[in-house]
């Protein structure tokens, strides 16, 4: 198994360096992009649920233990990319043991995904009810906050979701998204660079916030991955952040095309996890909705001319 895995990952970092080869000249197209190998559920996951599901056939179980598989059965799900059947999951543990701050973290992502933001509101504040220092609650309001459009009161969240930890390249890149909404440009780029300049930047994720700031360029962001990434689920995590991020850069700067190849492009490694990948789909839908509103509305316009 060993050998087969170190066979593999070579495989896929080959393939990876002959795709950058061929599409040295058409980044801007993405119509060659580097990719990893989708990742698929294992072996593992998949005798855990087996065994769950005999668990959970038990009759001996009481309430808590039985919330408790629900639950972890809800991430095994959720980690596969079945979130309707974590969804189920994760409300039939909440509905024998309510206090879980995990799960209605948990599910206020969901709520974002959907774009129901009063429920994720709502689903943030029981996790941070429950628990003051829950470490993703906090965070992920603030996204759900800024998807609604309420854009100081996103920054207020992940304000103080960045201070907790400078370090951290992702909070500082999500206060960054916030901030090119709420503040000119240029500011919320000089904040970036600010926060760039302080921090240890030992996290790979500040290779992005680096691209984001033209330190780097996106070719030398993705060559980069494949240099150094370990193994193919290891390129498919960077890959997923870094076309998400890519993808919100080039929407920005209203290159939708551009942006929507990167977002299918951060949904393909199926890192379901990852709230890139999450919110990729999200912003996906959005994009092509907005697209499709103004392609009727000028057609409309020129039905009336």
């Amino acid at each position: 198994m060993a050998l087969f895995a170190k066979r593999c990952k070579y495989v896929a970092i080959a393939m990876a360096v002959m795709l950058a080869g061929c599409s040295t000249s058409t980044y801007s197209s993405w119509e060659q992009p580097l990719i990893a190998v989708p990742l698929q559920p294992t072996i593992q996951q998949q005798i855990q649920l087996a065994r769950i599901d005999q668990l959970l056939g038990r009759s001996d179980l009481d309430d808590e233990t039985r919330s408790q598989i629900f639950y972890e059965r809800g991430l095994l799900h959720d980690g596969i990319g079945l979130r309707d059947l974590a969804r189920l999951d994760f409300n039939q543990s909440l509905s024998l043991y309510p206090a879980q701050p995990d799960i209605f973290n948990i599910l206020g992502v969901y709520f974002t995904q959907s774009a129901h933001f009063d429920a994720a509101y709502e689903a943030f504040d029981s996790a941070l009810e429950l628990d003051v220092s829950h470490p993703f609650a906090q965070r992920n309001r603030g996204i759900a906050l800024y998807y609604g459009g309420r854009f100081d009161l996103a920054k207020q969240d992940l304000l103080a979701h960045y201070h907790q930890d400078p370090n951290d390249p992702y909070r500082a890149i999500w206060l960054y998204m916030v901030e090119l909404e709420s503040e000119p440009a240029d500011k919320a780029k000089q904040n970036l660079q600010n926060r760039f300049d302080r921090a240890e930047r030992e996290d790979w994720g500040w290779n992005i916030a680096g691209m984001l700031l033209d330190g780097q360029s996106e070719q030398l962001l993705l060559d980069g991955i494949v240099k150094d990434s370990e193994t193919n689920e290891q390129m498919a995590e960077r890959l997923t952040e870094s076309y998400f991020y890519m993808a919100k850069r080039y929407q920005h700067n209203n290159q939708y095309a551009e942006a929507v190849q990167l977002y299918k492009l951060a949904l393909a490694g199926n890192v379901y996890e990852f709230v890139e990948h999450r919110f990729a789909s999200l912003e996906l839908n959005r994009l092509l909705a907005n697209l499709q509103g103004e392609a009727d509305t000028s057609g409309d316009v020129d039905d009336e001319l």
